[in-house]
């Protein structure tokens, strides 16, 4: 479509404010202001206010998606806002879908680290050394991924649950990911 700008994806690795407890809330931050990330981009103070502006005002929310695949909802994020920091969400893995206990397993185990988002640029501007400086986007999605852009923000994940109950969560979804191949559901 002439016109409509391209979503994009910016990685960020949990930070030792991310965590996941009692195997289903996870916090903290999936975007940090002022750090340029690997793509050469910096998202500035504000740029997001707008975007979650707009959302409340409509009566809708930020979605959690797995690997920014829009058929693979994994979660809710009840709480997205700006702070001094940066981009701070908090929210609930759905661990009764298989991708969301899958979610919870790999987090646990330290096998998922990253988080990014998914927007659209509205304004920016470049410096001259190249920098592309974010001012505002259009927020649509922030996803739990494998491969951060953000090596700033690091992921400490605990939770209440044990390896154990990590374990069967994830057998629980293996299995219904192999009943539903088997039937023919996807």
């Amino acid at each position: 479509m002439q016109g409509t700008p391209q979503l994009e994806h910016k990685f960020a690795r949990f930070g030792e404010d991310l965590s996941l407890k009692d195997a289903s809330e996870i916090k903290g931050y999936a975007s940090l202001f002022g750090q340029t990330d690997q793509g050469g981009d910096v998202v500035e103070r504000g740029a997001y206010a707008a975007s979650l502006k707009t959302l409340k005002a409509q009566g809708r929310t930020v979605k959690m998606l797995w690997q920014h695949d829009p058929a693979q909802p994994i979660g809710v994020w009840d709480e997205v806002h700006e702070d001094k920091r940066g981009l701070y969400v908090k929210g609930r893995l759905l661990t009764a879908t298989p991708k969301g206990a899958e979610a919870a397993a790999l987090i646990e185990a330290g096998a998922i680290d990253g988080l990014s988002i998914g927007y659209r640029t509205v304004k920016s501007s470049r410096s001259q050394d190249g920098t592309r400086r974010l001012t505002q986007v259009e927020l649509w999605e922030v996803s739990l991924v494998t491969f951060p852009m953000l090596p700033a923000a690091r992921v400490d994940a605990k939770s209440a649950a044990s390896e154990a109950e990590a374990l069967r969560a994830l057998a629980d979804g293996l299995r219904k990911i192999t009943q539903d191949l088997k039937t023919g559901q996807t």
